[in-house]
């Protein structure tokens, strides 16, 4: 469903293992082009429970507009990822142009950052619900939750219904 797309995303140490990897591996499987984006290129950086991961891309080197998506994972990556103004750049283009953006779990923090949830309809892991309020977003605790382009999630037990939204996302540009 995906083939000729191109997604990316972001990573810093601490990402939620499952929460970087289901998403690409799923995306890869509906024939999707997944590229990884970190402060450096060609490193490694490990997850919460020691899941490598090795980025294609630094930051600075990507030409978001060749993007068709672009996904953030949880973790404490994102407390990291909200720091460079590179990434907070890439989002507010996704946003701009409406291209599919997903988040899940802490992820929020990002778009928080990027200054992009005012009165928008999202999900998150509870734990930063009064952040994401605060930032002007309409939260729910359900495991998906779709705004337009914006697809959110709370944790990795709603990955299923995460990736189902986030690539029907794609069926509706």
């Amino acid at each position: 469903m995906l083939t000729g797309k191109s997604i990316l995303t972001v990573v810093s140490n601490d990402f939620e293992d499952l929460e970087l990897w289901y998403p690409i591996l799923r995306l890869r499987e509906e024939g999707a082009e997944v590229h990884i984006a970190g402060e450096e290129a060609n490193k490694t950086f490990e997850g919460k429970y020691g899941v490598p991961v090795t980025s294609d891309y630094r930051f600075e080197d990507i030409n978001i507009e060749e993007y068709d998506g672009l996904l953030v994972p949880g973790g404490w990556s994102p407390d990291l990822l909200r720091r460079f103004d590179s990434v907070l750049n890439m989002v507010k283009y996704m946003d701009e142009q409406k291209r599919p953006i997903g988040q899940i779990c802490h992820a929020g923090w990002v778009l928080i950052s990027a200054g992009i949830l005012k009165g928008k309809h999202v999900t998150s892991t509870p734990g930063i619900k009064d952040d994401m309020e605060n930032a002007g977003a309409i939260w729910y605790n359900k495991d998906v939750v779709v705004d337009g382009h914006l697809i959110s999630s709370r944790r990795p037990p709603d990955l299923p219904a995460y990736m189902k939204a986030y690539i029907q996302a794609f069926q509706n540009e």
